[in-house]
């Protein structure tokens, strides 16, 4: 057939052609500094900047269609979560499971992904939605169900020990899955996750609100935490969410390969990362070597961030300042939010008591060197150099893995707790004291759509904050100049010289050149945040001899700012900085020695959560008769039917705790910029 030339077309079959195309094609001026490809119809957005902003989101949330979720009496669905990330109020548990309590988030997030947990995602489906079903009266069911908590426990007990703690390659299904078809109610739900998405997702101009169609892979081996949270680029996914029933338990190489499979290179635009979380309860076991170089290369494409902070502690570094060492680290500073045990079964406090064996305490010496990310990134340049792949290039996020609902809650004056209602009021002092708000992720993109902030974390141009909103910026160059932050055009000068954070350069003679420039969180006008208190480089390195070692270099601010703490109100005293900036050279450089470096940015010391939830209680972890305080006040919820010991937490003393403190210091990280020397 002969082809017709556009011009002799008539307009009115053109102008459809021309508006579709508008839809996946940017205008002219932001077509010229596009750095990543349009894999979806919407339009594009007016708040672009080729020299990127940074977006606030969450990339770990669970909702009730995840079975731990539900039967802790938490139910708001995905639309829900979707609306809390917005700003809008939801109703949560409390802590006898009345839905009586206001969620609000006191400043929207930018992006979204709901992952709920893909094993058991039929199962509870069944379980919850249909009372015509048969399933839907299954014993473990209906205790599912069930309001009272003794009950409750017995049934998230259930749902746990069926697949997602065994220690067995494979999985047993729940005779729910005898009753119903399991399969075709896992299908139901996971098109309702993305539906909700789709709902929630802004494909206008303005493009005020990006969601992420995603799940979490959830396997746990006698507690050993191996949990992937999945996330897929665009609407375009797998037909199911690919679980450890697919897999068998330690196993996730093939999930790595089912994700190729099905959508790599099963679905034309199909795009998906797998992100670790919680390694410090991994038992050492969620970074091992590569089997081989196909491995380690898939891990590369799969896995280019990690997630190193979140409710269940930071993942980043640990130092037990009572013995004044670390796992690896002499860094006093890695004392911040870290779990006493390395597994999942730290969260087996019940009435204020560990009922767990497997969940006590664990020794500095006993804890996995590779449970912190920052001992895996010097491994791997130590596997670098052995092997010539480093399977372990990670940029930083952060989120909070509530499981009630709420992205981005990880405000500490505003905690309502992540497991609905088994830490909800006094709960989450009595038995969820040691967790902790979680973090956010930061994507510098140029506009907040999924294409964008999808490449710029598959760049690993992100970075990690333990719950505020500070501004960060990290470069590196061969060359820069040293009033570099001085200049107006800071940022477009260091992305021409060098490389972002999360990239890396080929090492050359003299050190590179480091830009970190950092701001303060803004806050609102009526909560303004905590002022900066320093600036950190962490450089981690393999020297000649095939040893890694690490340094802590503090660039710019001072430990020694007059910022403060009023220890009755909570209130911030005294002052940090507003600003930090400042271009830096590495002292002990050399050449020859492969190495990454990152960024810490750390803000004046402010009240943890606990601290603020103890003293709205009548108990201050600061008085002298804290513990009378805290007696009395247990007596009166006692009366009221609470069991155990509610308040005594309150008064844990700081001096006799390997990592606790009633106060904190809120930080963020920045992805790793690597320095290779030449083969």
């Amino acid at each position: 057939m002969k082809s017709t030339p556009a011009t002799l077309l008539p307009l009115k079959v053109l102008l459809p052609v021309f508006a579709a195309l508008s839809l996946i094609t940017p205008s002219v001026s932001n077509a010229q500094q596009l750095r990543f490809e349009r894999t979806e119809a919407r339009e594009p957005c007016d708040n672009f900047s080729a020299t990127k902003q940074p977006l606030f989101g969450d990339l770990h949330v669970h909702t009730s269609y995840s079975f731990d979720s539900y039967v802790s009496s938490q139910r708001n669905d995905p639309w829900a979560a979707y609306r809390y990330a917005k700003g809008e109020p939801i109703t949560l548990p409390d802590a006898d499971a009345n839905q009586v309590l206001k969620a609000q988030i006191q400043r929207p997030l930018d992006f979204t992904a709901v992952t709920d947990h893909a094993e058991f995602l039929g199962p509870i489906d069944l379980c919850t939605q249909d009372s015509s079903k048969l399933a839907y009266w299954f014993p473990a069911c209906i205790a599912s169900r069930n309001e009272l908590f003794p009950v409750q426990l017995l049934a998230a007990n259930y749902w746990v020990n069926l697949g997602v703690v065994g220690d067995g390659a494979q999985k047993e299904e729940s005779f729910v899955c005898t009753l119903d078809d399991c399969d075709a109610a896992h299908k139901a739900a996971w098109k309702r996750i993305q539906d909700a998405a789709e709902e929630h997702y802004d494909r206008s101009s303005e493009c005020s609100f990006t969601t992420f169609v995603a799940y979490e892979y959830t396997d746990a081996p006698n507690y050993s935490n191996l949990h992937r949270n999945v996330i897929f680029r665009n609407e375009r996914v797998t037909a199911q969410a690919i679980s450890t029933y697919d897999t068998g338990s330690k196993n996730f190489p093939d999930l790595w390969r089912r994700l190729r499979e099905e959508c790599i290179e099963g679905d034309a635009g199909c795009d998906v990362m797998s992100i670790p979380h919680n390694s410090n309860l991994s038992r050492g076991l969620m970074f091992p070597d590569p089997l081989n170089e196909e491995q380690a290369k898939e891990r590369l494409f799969f896995e280019p961030l990690v997630e190193l902070v979140q409710h269940k502690a930071s993942s980043e570094c640990r130092f037990d300042r009572l013995l004044g060492r670390g796992v690896a680290t002499e860094d006093e500073l890695c004392t911040f939010e870290q779990a006493p045990s390395d597994n999942l079964a730290m969260l087996g406090t019940v009435y204020g008591e560990m009922r767990s064996e497997v969940g006590e305490a664990v020794s500095i010496d006993g804890f996995g060197r590779r449970n912190l990310v920052r001992n895996v990134l010097k491994d791997g340049l130590k596997l670098e150099s052995d092997n010539g792949t480093n399977p372990f290039k990670m940029g930083f996020i952060g989120s909070t893995d509530t499981h009630s609902a709420t992205p981005g809650g990880a405000e500490e004056d505003n905690y309502l707790g992540h497991l609905g209602r088994r830490d909800s009021g006094y709960r989450n002092l009595q038995d969820h004291f040691l967790d902790n708000p979680g973090g956010l992720a930061v994507v510098w993109a140029e506009e907040n759509s999924r294409d964008s902030i999808f490449q710029s974390m598959r760049n690993k141009e992100t970075y990690a904050t333990s719950g505020t909103r500070p501004i960060v910026r990290f470069f590196a160059a061969d060359e820069m100049d040293d009033n570099l932050c001085e200049d107006p055009q800071m940022i477009e000068k260091a992305y021409a010289a060098g490389v972002a954070m999360g990239g890396e350069l080929e090492a050359k003679a003299q050190s590179p050149v480091f830009l970190v420039n950092a701001s303060k969180d803004p806050g609102l006008a009526d909560h303004p945040g905590t002022d900066l208190q320093r600036l950190q480089i962490i450089k981690g390195w393999l020297d000649d001899h095939g040893n890694t070692h690490e340094k802590i270099f503090d660039i710019a601010g001072s430990a020694n700012t007059n910022g403060g703490v009023d220890r009755d109100t909570c209130a911030v005293t005294g002052s940090g900085y507003k600003n930090l900036c400042t271009v830096w050279r590495d002292p002990q450089y050399s050449a020859q020695q492969s190495a990454f470096y990152y960024v810490r940015v750390l803000e004046n010391q402010s009240c943890r959560w606990s601290t603020r939830q103890c003293q709205a209680a009548g108990v201050n972890p600061f008085a002298k008769n804290c513990a009378a305080m805290a007696a009395e006040k247990t007596e009166q919820l006692q009366d009221d039917g609470a069991f155990g010991d509610v308040y005594g937490n309150c008064c844990m003393d700081e001096s006799t705790q390997p990592f606790y403190s009633p106060l904190i210091q809120e930080r963020a990280w920045t992805s790793p910029i690597w320095i290779n020397p030449k083969s």
